[in-house]
């Protein structure tokens, strides 16, 4: 691995190295990879350098997650990303016999069509969760002004996306998709639990990139204090995914595995301001500048200039002024 090669992902909450299921496929899968290769390969490769983000505008091309190469290039796909890792020799499934490799496939192609559009929904556009938990979260993580235009624009992407995914432009949401998305994940998550039955990792002790692709989609559902919980009522039926996720987190993120739900998660690699009280004040202050530099120039506000003795009339009847920002 290229010593410059820098990830950026969502940065973590609820218990997890990130709120953000793609981010969590591609930094799970990418740790899952290293440690495989040090353990049975010995491979040696700086490691990347991860960023863990509230602000898109600090990430290539504004779009998270993103991975900038050694190169200087930027990839925002995460099947991009985990390709583009594999090259690096970042390969989780390097051990997998040819029918474990079909296998592992056929089971992600599952999970993106059945799993992924229900765990979206859920977090996205079902009224009461997105309100209460995912709008919330985003306009508190993310610098103002943007934290209050943001989680609106993500969710017509995710709108978007479950169009493009079920085929459907005129898709609404509402209870009949929601009954359609979520019995297909109770099913698709049946089948996983089928799949992996008693074992640590889906194909024995060692994991791959469908470990990765399971734990970064279930995980959020599972740790998220959601008030509208009918997947995470599932899930947690089924000790063995539950289990399994709870172990991917005590085992390779255990600055992230406490036992109460909703902690924030500051780990290692971080990138955080020290004080974000102090950076939502500049941002604050700097968007009131701005405001007020618009009407300067466009002659909303004007300054004259009085005469002297005027002046100190009112210096005289008049307190001083001062000018307030709220963060």
């Amino acid at each position: 691995m290229a010593a410059h090669e820098e990830l950026f992902v969502w940065e973590g909450d609820w218990g997890l190295p990130s709120v953000n299921s793609d981010c969590l496929v591609v930094l799970v899968g990418c740790l899952l990879s290293r440690f495989m290769y040090e353990a049975y390969a010995q491979f040696s490769g700086a490691p990347l350098k991860v960023h863990k983000l509230s602000n898109p505008w600090r990430c290539p091309g504004g779009t998270i997650p993103a991975l900038r190469t050694a190169h200087k290039e930027a990839l925002w796909r995460p099947s991009d990303i985990i390709v583009h890792l594999q090259k690096q020799k970042y390969n989780a499934d390097f051990d997998l016999s040819p029918k474990e490799a079909a296998d592992s496939l056929a089971f992600v192609a599952l999970v993106q069509e059945k799993l992924s559009p229900a765990v979206l929904y859920a977090l996205w556009v079902e009224p009461k969760n997105f309100a209460e938990v995912t709008r919330r979260w985003y306009a508190e993580h993310v610098s103002f002004p943007l934290g209050l235009v943001l989680p609106g624009r993500m969710r017509r992407q995710v709108l978007d996306k479950l169009r493009l995914l079920r085929g459907d432009a005129s898709l609404d949401p509402g209870d009949e998709l929601e009954k359609e998305l979520y019995d297909d994940a109770t099913n698709c998550m049946d089948l996983l639990a089928q799949r992996l039955g008693m074992q640590k990792f889906f194909f024995g002790d060692s994991p791959s990139s469908l470990d990765a692709v399971v734990f970064g989609w279930l995980a959020p559902i599972l740790k998220c204090e959601l008030p509208s919980g009918k997947l995470q009522q599932h899930l947690k039926s089924l000790d063995n995914l539950h289990a399994f996720c709870a172990n991917i987190l005590l085992v390779y993120f255990p600055q992230n595995s406490g036992p109460r739900l909703g902690c924030s998660a500051k780990s290692y690699d971080v990138e955080h301001v020290p004080n974000r009280r102090v950076k939502q004040f500049l941002s604050a202050l700097a968007a009131v500048g701005a405001m007020l530099s618009y009407a300067l120039l466009t002659g909303m506000v004007s300054v004259q200039r009085g005469h002297k003795g005027a002046l100190e009339g009112r210096r005289h009847s008049a307190g001083p002024e001062d000018d307030e920002d709220e963060d």
